[in-house]
């Protein structure tokens, strides 16, 4: 049971890369309206989760406020933050308004989320650990 609690925090692969790339995104529905409700939140959850998998991602946590939205997912490092964001955006707005098209009428001019966004990086290792690990690259090199 304590090793499945730490799963997530394995090293991922690709190809060519091992990689634990964490973000953590928040952003708001256009004029931060209180419209993410009732089943539009289950759906959202869903179609987040769904988006991310498509780009390669894993979801951690997805969560939806009635007016934010909350996703932290592991990455794979082709991807940068603002492409995965913007990514998540404009597809899960398209999908969102045309399973609730009532919507468009609480929205202005078609545009559901906000231009804007949160992102931070987020990382199981500390700056100590890389500094040290770097620092005794050299020792090994001998």
């Amino acid at each position: 049971m304590e090793g499945e609690s730490l799963e997530w925090m394995k090293l991922r692969s690709t190809r060519h890369a091992r990689y634990w790339c964490g973000y953590h995104f928040v952003w708001i529905p256009k004029y931060r309206r209180d419209i993410l409700v009732g089943d539009v939140i289950e759906y959202t959850r869903v179609v987040l989760s769904e988006i991310l998998r498509e780009l390669g991602c894993e979801p951690l946590a997805i969560e939806v406020m009635p007016d934010h939205v909350h996703v932290f997912a592991l990455c794979p490092p082709r991807h940068s933050p603002a492409y995965i964001v913007n990514y998540l955006k404009g597809k899960s707005a398209r999908r969102i308004l045309q399973r609730f098209p009532e919507l468009k009428t609480k929205i202005v001019r078609g545009k559901l989320w906000s231009r804007s966004y949160f992102v931070a990086t987020v990382g199981n290792l500390t700056a100590d650990i890389v500094k040290r690990y770097v620092e005794e690259q050299w020792g090994k090199e001998k």
